[in-house]
């Protein structure tokens, strides 16, 4: 939904017309940003469909949003096609299910279809060594099959594609060799300015840091899941070093992670906490699982310390939060695996201190680069200790109208090619 809302103010100036066809408000199963609406053009045509309520659904096992709503996007999708002339179907989300949609859409109107890649259909993530069970039961065996029999059907007609990482379009090129003809692109999510804007101007309530007793503020906001804990550990365990040989200094550290799972609020259990607890830091440690708005986590990240970033031990994890992060102008501190696209986008941008480590090696170079880290945060950061960010590089690239061109440009060649 990002990639597509922070591009509609910007289609038209490359000569693309957006409609939007997307799910009703009553039938969406998360949290609801109704502000958001503001940074969305007026005049942009958004057609809503329903979908089998959350609560009948359920009953049946159910949750996945894009089972919900597949019969209602083939029939008003298909419905629409018949009605009005359309240049391109262009799939932004991760409901991988209806992507094949996108090849029956051609075959039957004859158009062509574009993919946007923000996570990995098919993987091999669970089944590596070291990695944890993976989540779901039944549920992920069910949704490894599914990508293993669509997946191949559905690419194999694509007119385009565009991936958050190039590690991504490398897995599709090595499975089917077909696809290095198809049209790729690189195309990252990037950030709005005007979101930053939209949420100062929404005057949000931002009960969470009390700075009244002099205490450093650290926040991540976003899903933790179970491909962090590695980082998260080198995280604590050094924090736990740290506080052993300096115990009033490490005192004054609050980490809050915000929004660690996908649930409503009220609900989520802590996936944080107990890797906080286990290395000895959890009373420096508050969680808050449920999710939160967009514009509530660009209020708190503007008054926080310092932003983190733990990285994944899926090294072609491309995290979009690092752009609304690199737009605060706040102090970033990632936990990163050597290797990894995460480790490459935060150097190119140059705008974190990063703490580098793998998972085969002593981690006490890591543990010696949070401790001074936390002393410079203590300081309060000394001028020449923080990294000079790459602001003309990131205008040029990971800025919502230039990523929008690239966008565009994408489109032109896949109705060019079809």
């Amino acid at each position: 939904m990002q990639r597509i809302r922070m591009s509609l103010p910007y289609y038209r100036a490359s000569g693309w017309e957006p409609v939007v066809l997307t799910l009703m408000d009553e039938h969406q199963d998360g949290v609801r940003e109704p502000e958001l609406m503001a940074t969305v053009p007026s005049d942009v045509r958004v057609i809503r469909i329903p979908a089998i309520p959350v609560r009948a659904a359920r009953w049946w096992g159910l949750g996945n949003t894009g089972l919900r709503m597949l019969p209602y996007l083939l029939w008003h999708g298909s419905k629409l096609l018949r009605a009005e002339k359309f240049d391109l179907v262009f799939f932004s989300n991760t409901q991988f299910i209806t992507f094949p949609l996108g090849r029956l859409w051609r075959r039957w109107f004859d158009v062509p279809y574009v993919i946007d890649i923000q996570d990995p259909w098919r993987t091999d993530y669970y089944e590596r060594i070291d990695s944890r069970q993976p989540p779901g039961g039944w549920k992920y065996q069910f949704a490894r099959l599914q990508a293993w029999l669509l997946e191949g059907w559905t690419y194999h007609q694509v007119s385009a594609v565009m991936s958050v990482s190039p590690s991504y379009l490398d897995d599709l090129r090595a499975r089917y060799p077909a696809f290095a003809r198809v049209p790729a692109e690189v195309i990252r999510f990037g950030g709005s300015r005007e979101d930053l804007v939209q949420a100062e101007a929404q005057k949000l309530a931002q009960p969470l840091f009390d700075k009244a007793q002099g205490e450093i503020h650290f926040l991540y906001t976003g899903a933790s899941g179970p491909v962090m804990p590695h980082s998260l550990t080198v995280l604590f365990d050094g924090l736990r070093l740290y506080r052993e040989k300096n115990p009033d200094r490490a005192a004054r550290f609050r980490f809050h992670f915000i929004g660690t799972s996908y649930v409503a609020s009220g609900q989520g259990v802590p996936s944080v906490l107990p890797i906080a607890e286990h290395a000895g830091v959890a009373d420096l440690v508050t969680e808050i699982p449920h999710r939160i708005g967009h514009l509530e986590a660009l209020r708190l990240q503007q008054a926080a310390d310092v932003l983190m970033l733990p990285g994944s031990s899926d090294l072609a994890y491309s995290p979009s939060k690092i752009y609304p992060y690199f737009l605060t102008g706040r102090p970033i501190l990632g936990v990163v695996f050597r290797q990894s696209v995460m480790e490459d986008l935060m150097d190119e941008l140059n705008c974190a201190t990063l703490i580098r480590f793998t998972m085969a090696e002593p981690k006490d170079p890591a543990y010696a680069a949070l401790a001074k880290f936390f002393d410079q945060a203590l300081a309060g950061f000394p001028q020449g200790t923080l990294p000079v960010r790459a602001e003309a590089l990131f205008a040029q690239r990971y800025h919502a109208p230039e990523l929008t061109q690239r966008q565009c440009a994408l489109f032109d060649r896949a109705v060019a090619t079809f």
